[in-house]
């Protein structure tokens, strides 16, 4: 007796044939992951599909088609002259909020104290997951404060850079692209702290021993510690800001000397 034909199965508009996946879609499937955990920062730039296509054992069609991808979703953009880079930040927002702080120097205080809970936070989680290649940049950039002899018009880019460094250890790609918004106020604000607030050789010496006890606790993995040191650091800062803040649109920008 011969077996009965399976029927065949009648279509159901609610499924669908589910495609095979492409290698470019694995591509940057993989590209966003690496964007999603921090590896791939807010604003770096990615090496170029020759590079990539070698280092992901794919072609450079795979990688290019990737990138596409990547760039209609809004997640890297083509920079001029050639390559790719993640995106920092939406510009909109960054124009925005530069402005309201430079309107009312009120903002500017309202800023410091989301700062200062943001930055504590990260100091506590850098601590407990930032890895030695990490903990040895925050050490060199604390190194780079150290240097007696570094023009005193880079201490706030010295000075943001360390936070940019703890904010990269604390592995948190949320937290990273946040900085990322607020970059072009947060080099205001160093300005502003290290050439007015904060202008006298004492308070350099103040500061460094801040951050030396900040990056000592991150180095030993106290979480804690490196939460009470980040807290106390900004405590300083904020208890120097002025009632009177009508110096603070003259005190942008980096001096010459």
């Amino acid at each position: 007796m011969r077996p009965r034909a399976t029927p065949a199965l009648a279509a159901d508009p609610r499924f669908h044939e589910i495609p095979r996946e492409r290698v470019s879609d694995r591509v940057a499937q993989e590209l966003l992951r690496l964007i999603a955990t921090g590896e791939l920062a807010p604003g770096e730039r990615l090496p170029g599909e020759r590079q990539l296509a070698e280092m992901m054992s794919v072609s450079r069609v795979s990688i290019r088609a990737a990138l596409q991808q990547l760039k209609a979703r809004g997640v890297v953009r083509a920079v001029q002259g050639g390559g790719t880079r993640v995106v920092a930040a939406a510009d909109e927002l960054e124009s925005s909020l530069a402005t309201l702080v430079r309107v009312d120097p009120a903002n500017l205080r309202d800023l410091m104290e989301l700062r200062a809970s943001l930055e504590v936070w990260a100091a506590r989680r850098a601590a407990e997951r930032a890895n030695g290649n990490q903990k040895a940049e925050i050490a060199r950039r604390l190194d780079v404060m150290r240097d007696p002899n570094r023009p005193s018009k880079h201490k706030a880019e010295d000075d943001l850079n360390f936070h940019l460094a703890i904010a990269k250890a604390s592995g948190s790609a949320v937290y990273l692209h946040l900085m990322s918004v607020l970059s072009d106020i947060l080099e205001d604000m160093f300005s502003y702290h290290r050439y007015a607030l904060y202008a006298q050789p004492e308070d350099d010496r103040l500061f460094l021993e801040d951050h030396t006890r900040i990056a000592a606790a991150i180095d030993s993995g106290d979480g804690t510690r490196a939460a009470e040191a980040m807290e106390q650091h900004l405590a300083h800062v904020k208890a120097r800001y002025r009632e009177d803040d009508s110096s603070y649109g003259e005190s942008l920008g980096t001096p010459t000397a």
